[in-house]
Protein backbone atom coordinates (compact mmCIF):
# COMPACT_ATOMS: atom_id res chain seq x y z
CA UNK A 1 0.00 0.00 0.00
CA UNK A 2 -0.51 2.57 -0.74
CA UNK A 3 -2.30 2.08 -4.84
CA UNK A 4 -2.52 5.13 -7.24
CA UNK A 5 -4.78 4.76 -10.20
CA UNK A 6 -4.70 7.37 -12.81
CA UNK A 7 -6.97 7.65 -15.19
CA UNK A 8 -6.46 9.70 -18.37
CA UNK A 9 -9.38 10.48 -21.13
CA UNK A 10 -8.70 12.16 -24.51
CA UNK A 11 -5.01 11.89 -24.92
CA UNK A 12 -2.74 9.01 -26.17
CA UNK A 13 0.29 9.27 -23.60
CA UNK A 14 3.41 8.22 -25.24
CA UNK A 15 5.34 5.39 -22.74
CA UNK A 16 7.66 8.38 -21.35
CA UNK A 17 4.43 10.46 -20.22
CA UNK A 18 3.22 7.05 -18.35
CA UNK A 19 6.82 6.61 -16.73
CA UNK A 20 6.63 10.45 -15.41
CA UNK A 21 3.39 10.25 -13.91
CA UNK A 22 4.21 6.43 -12.24
CA UNK A 23 7.69 8.18 -11.24
CA UNK A 24 6.04 11.49 -9.88
CA UNK A 25 3.09 9.94 -8.68
CA UNK A 26 5.35 7.38 -6.33
CA UNK A 27 7.84 10.35 -5.36
CA UNK A 28 4.72 12.24 -4.17
CA UNK A 29 3.63 9.31 -2.08
CA UNK A 30 7.33 8.82 -0.27
CA UNK A 31 8.12 12.16 0.40
CA UNK A 32 4.62 14.01 0.77
CA UNK A 33 2.88 10.80 2.20
CA UNK A 34 5.59 9.51 3.91
CA UNK A 35 4.81 5.96 2.66
CA UNK A 36 7.73 3.81 1.97
CA UNK A 37 8.79 2.81 -1.57
CA UNK A 38 8.00 -0.75 -1.41
CA UNK A 39 4.44 -1.88 -2.00
CA UNK A 40 3.45 1.87 -3.54
CA UNK A 41 1.59 1.05 -7.24
CA UNK A 42 0.70 3.00 -9.88
CA UNK A 43 -1.29 2.41 -12.67
CA UNK A 44 -2.28 4.79 -15.45
CA UNK A 45 -5.10 3.82 -17.63
CA UNK A 46 -5.72 5.20 -20.33
CA UNK A 47 -9.23 6.04 -21.58
CA UNK A 48 -9.94 6.52 -24.97
CA UNK A 49 -13.22 5.37 -25.81
CA UNK A 50 -16.74 6.59 -24.20
CA UNK A 51 -17.60 10.56 -23.15
CA UNK A 52 -16.54 12.53 -20.54
CA UNK A 53 -18.62 15.62 -19.36
CA UNK A 54 -18.15 18.44 -16.90
CA UNK A 55 -21.11 20.47 -15.81
CA UNK A 56 -22.77 18.63 -18.78
CA UNK A 57 -20.49 19.37 -21.46
CA UNK A 58 -18.19 17.63 -23.47
CA UNK A 59 -14.18 17.85 -22.44
CA UNK A 60 -11.64 16.95 -24.80
CA UNK A 61 -9.07 16.12 -22.13
CA UNK A 62 -9.73 14.57 -18.23
CA UNK A 63 -7.95 12.91 -15.50
CA UNK A 64 -9.41 11.21 -11.99
CA UNK A 65 -7.38 10.23 -9.05
CA UNK A 66 -7.92 7.44 -6.61
CA UNK A 67 -5.20 7.09 -4.40
CA UNK A 68 -5.94 3.59 -1.82
CA UNK A 69 -4.29 3.95 2.09
CA UNK A 70 -3.99 2.98 5.42
CA UNK A 71 -6.46 4.75 7.85
CA UNK A 72 -5.28 7.25 9.37
CA UNK A 73 -1.66 7.38 8.41
CA UNK A 74 -1.82 10.51 7.06
CA UNK A 75 -2.69 14.04 8.24
CA UNK A 76 -5.58 16.51 6.62
CA UNK A 77 -2.31 18.36 5.44
CA UNK A 78 -0.22 15.73 3.86
CA UNK A 79 -3.66 15.13 1.73
CA UNK A 80 -3.81 18.42 0.52
CA UNK A 81 -0.52 18.73 -0.29
CA UNK A 82 -0.50 15.60 -2.20
CA UNK A 83 -3.54 16.53 -3.96
CA UNK A 84 -1.83 20.46 -5.16
CA UNK A 85 0.81 18.33 -6.49
CA UNK A 86 -0.59 15.93 -7.79
CA UNK A 87 -2.52 18.52 -10.02
CA UNK A 88 0.86 20.28 -10.56
CA UNK A 89 1.98 17.08 -11.98
CA UNK A 90 -1.15 16.22 -13.90
CA UNK A 91 -0.62 19.83 -15.61
CA UNK A 92 2.91 18.83 -16.42
CA UNK A 93 2.07 15.65 -18.35
CA UNK A 94 -1.67 16.87 -19.63
CA UNK A 95 -1.26 20.06 -20.09
CA UNK A 96 -2.93 23.11 -18.86
CA UNK A 97 -5.93 22.12 -21.09
CA UNK A 98 -7.11 20.06 -17.14
CA UNK A 99 -9.96 21.31 -16.03
CA UNK A 100 -10.26 22.55 -12.04
CA UNK A 101 -12.67 19.80 -11.67
CA UNK A 102 -10.18 17.05 -11.62
CA UNK A 103 -10.86 14.89 -9.01
CA UNK A 104 -8.08 13.87 -6.42
CA UNK A 105 -9.63 11.23 -4.06
CA UNK A 106 -8.59 8.94 -1.19
CA UNK A 107 -10.16 5.33 0.04
CA UNK A 108 -9.10 5.17 3.46
CA UNK A 109 -8.95 1.32 4.91
CA UNK A 110 -8.80 0.00 8.35
CA UNK A 111 -5.50 -2.44 8.17
CA UNK A 112 -7.25 -5.48 8.13
CA UNK A 113 -9.47 -4.57 5.43
CA UNK A 114 -6.57 -4.31 2.72
CA UNK A 115 -3.48 -6.58 1.66
CA UNK A 116 -0.81 -7.63 -0.87
CA UNK A 117 0.36 -10.79 -1.27
CA UNK A 118 -1.67 -12.14 0.33
CA UNK A 119 -1.22 -10.43 3.61
CA UNK A 120 -3.42 -8.51 5.91
CA UNK A 121 -1.48 -5.34 6.90
CA UNK A 122 -2.27 -6.27 10.55
CA UNK A 123 -0.58 -9.68 9.34
CA UNK A 124 2.63 -8.51 7.87
CA UNK A 125 3.23 -6.04 10.50
CA UNK A 126 2.51 -8.62 13.06
CA UNK A 127 5.36 -11.19 11.35
CA UNK A 128 7.73 -8.13 10.84
CA UNK A 129 7.31 -7.79 14.46
CA UNK A 130 7.88 -11.32 15.61
CA UNK A 131 11.02 -12.00 13.14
Amino acid sequence: MPFIRIAVFGLTLAPEEIRHLQQGTTDLMTTVMHKPLEGTAVFVEQINQGGWSIAGKPVQIAAHVEATIGLGTNTAAEKTQFMKEMMRLLRAVLGNELREETYITFHEFDHDSYGRGGLSRTEREHRRAVA
